[in-house]
């Protein structure tokens, strides 16, 4: 709701971890609910995954949203494509995700709000494994400097 009344009218979602678990199409309940929220508040949704068409249409489809396949994420062009498909501006768009190094840096590359979500699950990609070493520093660097206990 605060988002909403901050002018935000779409988010752009990851995927893996972020919607399903990693390498899997089953949608929650929780997930299911989340999403038929949404739309009942108006809100536009969209997958932006570096996964290939098939895996991303299986999940939107089962949304009934659009998607963007191989985003190219940390890169731009899949978070304009994703703007420019929906017919929206940057600033009523967020960028949710659960890789600091993909989905958050590549939505602030585009001038994008961006909310870091917990990852649904510890299964995942081996390459996001040693990324996720990296972000464990990040994270611990940022709470540090503001002040933020990890619970």
């Amino acid at each position: 709701d605060e988002l909403k009344k901050a002018g935000k009218k779409v988010f752009i979602l990851d995927l893996d971890n972020t919607i399903t678990e990693w390498n899997s199409n089953d949608i929650t309940p929780e997930i299911k609910k989340w999403f038929a929220h949404i739309k009942s508040e108006g809100i536009k949704a969209c997958i932006l995954s570096n996964n290939g068409q098939e895996r991303v249409y299986n999940v939107a489809e089962q949304l009934d949203i659009p998607y963007i396949h191989r985003a190219q994420k940390p890169r731009r062009i899949g978070f304009t494509k994703a703007l420019d498909s929906l017919g929206v501006k940057a600033e009523e768009t967020v960028v949710i995700g659960d890789q600091i190094f993909t989905d958050i840096l590549g939505g602030n590359r585009a001038k994008l709000f961006t909310i870091l979500v917990i990852p649904i699950d510890k299964k995942e990609f081996a390459g996001t494994k040693i990324s996720r070493a990296f972000e464990y520093f990040v994270l611990k660097q940022l709470r540090k400097e503001l002040g933020i206990r990890e619970y």
